[in-house]
């Protein structure tokens, strides 16, 4: 990206996290009107195992989901 105004909005969301000094994480979550979706899970520092847990969970609610 050429335009610093653009590379600000593509990082806004990424760095919460990194000022915070907590773990977080992305995780792909689906489609809607064909353009994918994600969610972002963060947790208290050091407590990346709950933070895995929940997206673990998150997954496999979605897997059953698609399954139905």
């Amino acid at each position: 990206m050429s335009d610093p105004y653009d590379m600000y909005l593509s990082d806004i969301y990424t760095v919460t996290a990194n000022l915070a000094g907590i773990p977080a994480m992305s995780q792909p979550i689906g489609r809607v009107d064909g353009l994918p979706v994600g969610g972002q899970f963060m947790a208290a520092p050091f407590d990346e195992a709950t933070m895995f847990k929940a997206a673990a969970a998150l997954e496999d609610a979605l897997a059953r989901e698609d399954a139905v």
